[in-house]
C-alpha cells in the first residue's frame, strides 16, 4: 500500500510539458510524416513535372560576360549595324538566395559566377562556396533578383542561348576612368573667352559660388574632379545575333568599358519587363514579346538546350529595305 500512495505522488509532481517542447514533439510529428514514403496505390504518385513556361511577369536572372570588342554585321538587307561583341565564359549558377525583408516580402535572387581561375588565388571562404555548388573557383560573383518561379539549379551552365535575337537587354559596365578632369571636358562647359581681356584662365569653370549669403558651394555644383570609373548602365540595347558554340551575344550598339572588362546582361527592365506586363494587362497578347520573339528560355538558357537549337540565330531585319525605291 505504502508502495502504490509513493508512485501516485511521483506522478502527481512531474512538471507539465512546455510549450516548447509541445511545438517540438509537433514538428518532428509533421517532419515525419513528410518524410514517409508515398503509398504505391496512392493516387498521388510520383509524376514528371512539367517544364516551367514564360510569364509576362516573370524576371529571369541575367548572365556574366565579357566585353570582347565592336564589329559591324550586316543584316539580310544589306544594311551594315554597328554591334558589341560579348561572351560568356563558363557562366554557372552558384546559388539561389532567399530572404526576408523588414516588410515581411521575400526577396528572390539567383547567385551567377563566371571565368575560371586557379584554385591557389582564391580565399577559402570562395574555395568552399565553389566547392558546395560543385564549381570551379570563377573570378567573378553576381547576383540578379529574380521571380520565385525563375530559381535556376545550382550548378547549371548558362549559355548564350539564354537571349533570343530580336529582344532587348541592358547592359551594366565600368565606364573607362578619365582620371582628374576639369569642367570643359567633364561636363562640357564653354570655358571663358580666348581673346582679350583673360589671363591664363581660358579653360577655367569662372565662378563656383555666390557671396556672403548663403556663404558656401551649393551640393551638387559642377566642378572639375575624377572623371569615369563608375557604374553605368545602358538600357534596351537591341540582340542582333547570337552563337552558342562559341557562348557569343552580339548586341546593337557600344556598351561602355575596356575590352576584357566583365560586364553584366539581363532583360531590359523597360522594354521586356515592364512593356510585357503592361501589355498582357491590357489584352494586347500580340504585343507581349518584341516582334519575332515568340518564347524566351525559361527558367533559363543552358548550355544543354544549346545542344538542340542551331549553332548561330540571326535576328531578322523587319524593317521596309532603305535600297528599295519609294513608289
Amino acid at each position: 500500500m505504502m508502495l502504490q500512495l509513493r508512485l501516485w505522488t511521483l506522478q502527481c509532481q512531474r512538471p507539465p510539458l512546455s510549450l516548447a517542447a509541445i511545438s517540438r514533439a509537433r514538428h518532428l510529428h509533421t517532419t515525419g510524416a513528410a518524410k514517409a514514403a508515398p503509398v504505391a496505390g496512392s493516387s498521388k504518385a510520383a509524376e514528371p513535372a512539367e517544364p516551367a513556361k514564360w510569364t509576362p511577369n516573370s524576371i529571369r536572372t541575367g548572365v556574366i560576360a565579357r566585353k570582347r570588342g565592336m564589329g559591324v554585321l550586316w543584316n539580310d538587307q544589306g544594311v551594315r549595324v554597328p554591334v558589341t561583341v560579348l561572351q560568356l565564359e563558363n557562366c554557372q549558377v552558384t546559388a539561389n538566395v532567399r530572404s526576408v525583408r523588414r516588410d515581411h516580402s521575400v526577396y528572390h535572387a539567383v547567385q551567377v559566377a563566371a571565368s575560371d581561375r586557379p584554385a591557389k588565388t582564391a580565399t577559402r571562404q570562395m574555395l568552399g562556396h565553389f566547392r558546395k555548388a560543385k564549381v570551379p573557383p570563377k573570378r567573378i560573383v553576381r547576383e540578379f533578383p529574380v521571380t520565385p518561379d525563375a530559381l535556376v539549379p545550382v550548378g547549371t551552365t548558362l549559355s548564350a542561348i539564354h537571349f533570343v535575337p530580336g529582344q532587348f537587354v541592358d547592359v551594366v559596365s565600368n565606364s573607362i576612368g578619365k582620371g582628374f578632369q576639369g569642367g570643359m571636358k567633364r561636363w562640357g562647359f564653354h570655358g571663358l573667352a580666348a581673346s582679350h581681356g583673360v589671363s591664363v584662365s581660358h579653360r577655367s569653370s569662372g565662378s563656383a559660388g555666390n557671396c556672403q549669403d548663403p556663404g558656401r558651394v551649393w551640393p551638387g555644383k559642377k566642378m572639375a574632379g575624377h572623371m569615369g570609373n563608375k557604374r553605368v548602365t545602358v538600357q534596351n540595347l537591341a540582340v542582333v545575333r547570337v552563337d552558342s558554340a562559341l557562348d557569343l551575344v552580339f548586341v546593337r550598339g557600344n556598351i561602355p568599358g575596356v575590352d576584357d572588362a566583365h560586364v553584366l546582361i539581363r532583360d531590359a527592365k523597360k522594354k521586356m519587363n515592364a512593356l510585357s506586363a503592361h501589355n498582357q494587362a491590357k489584352g494586347l497578347y500580340e504585343k507581349v514579346l518584341p516582334k519575332g520573339v515568340d518564347d524566351l528560355p525559361f527558367p533559363a538558357g543552358t548550355a544543354e538546350l544549346a545542344k538542340a537549337l542551331p549553332p548561330v540565330i540571326e535576328a531578322p531585319a523587319y524593317r521596309r529595305s532603305p535600297f528599295t525605291p519609294l513608289e
